[in-house]
């Protein structure tokens, strides 16, 4: 399995493969089109209250990916994660995602749990 995670504003590469869109908010300021996304799971996403949790500071990432995970054991989320664990296994996949901080986000959680 292959899996990255990039920005979603940085420029599609041949090697991404399918590019999956993590976030639950569409990125400000970028069309559909320059995205090239080819599969946007909002169930995959962290909730909002755990989004907000995290972002304001409150909790560790250790903390958050804990908690994120617990999360994807929900049913739609795991059919989700499922379906995107079958992409991987059949070529690369890149994981979109806006944070600032991709290695410290739930892309990061999600790229774990998928290699």
């Amino acid at each position: 399995m292959r899996v990255r995670i990039r920005r979603v504003y940085e420029a599609p590469e041949p090697e991404d493969g399918v590019r999956v869109l993590v976030d639950r908010l569409w990125p400000r300021g970028l069309s559909k089109d320059a995205a090239h996304v080819d599969e946007w799971p909002k169930g995959l996403t962290p909730s909002t209250e755990l989004r907000r949790w995290y972002h304001a500071g409150e909790g560790s990432y250790e903390e958050f990916a804990g908690r994120y995970e617990a999360e994807l054991d929900a049913p739609e989320a795991a059919e989700l994660l499922a379906h995107v664990r079958e992409l991987a296994g059949k070529g690369a996949v890149t994981l979109l995602t806006a944070s600032k901080s991709p290695e410290r986000s739930h892309a990061a959680v999600l790229a774990r749990l998928l290699s």
